[in-house]
């Protein structure tokens, strides 16, 4: 399972970016998908999952209110639109996931990983 996370980039406090995963040569409609990121000299956090059916998500409390997790099975896509940015939610984002997974928000149960996309949000 090879998964593709990109919608990164530079932006200002207060603006928005929407990070896609994205599966290729598969379905991704099956496994529950959650995103990570990990700031320099920082441990690789928990950010957001959807479970398989997408009946479920769950959010890390300082990014809940702000950030929206989705799936689009069509698209074979798991989005996380970020809105109000802040200068600290700066980091390598990844995506990964989990063959019928509910929706972790712990890294041991993802078996696949996005390579990262760098999100910068300037004050």
């Amino acid at each position: 399972v090879q998964l593709q996370a990109s919608g990164g980039g530079l932006v200002q406090a207060g603006g928005s970016l929407r990070l896609s995963c994205a599966r290729s040569g598969g379905t991704l409609s099956i496994y529950a998908v959650g995103w990570f990121r990990q700031a320099p000299g920082k441990e690789r956090e928990f950010v957001a999952a959807i479970s398989w059916s997408g009946a479920a998500s769950y959010y890390e409390d300082s990014v809940k209110g702000r950030f929206t997790i989705s799936r689009d099975n069509a698209q074979n896509t798991v989005y996380l639109q970020m809105n109000s940015l802040k200068p600290e939610d700066t980091a390598v984002y990844y995506c990964a996931a989990v063959k019928y997974g509910l929706g972790s928000t712990s890294r041991v149960p993802y078996d696949y990983w996005g390579q990262g996309t760098q999100v910068t949000v300037s004050s």
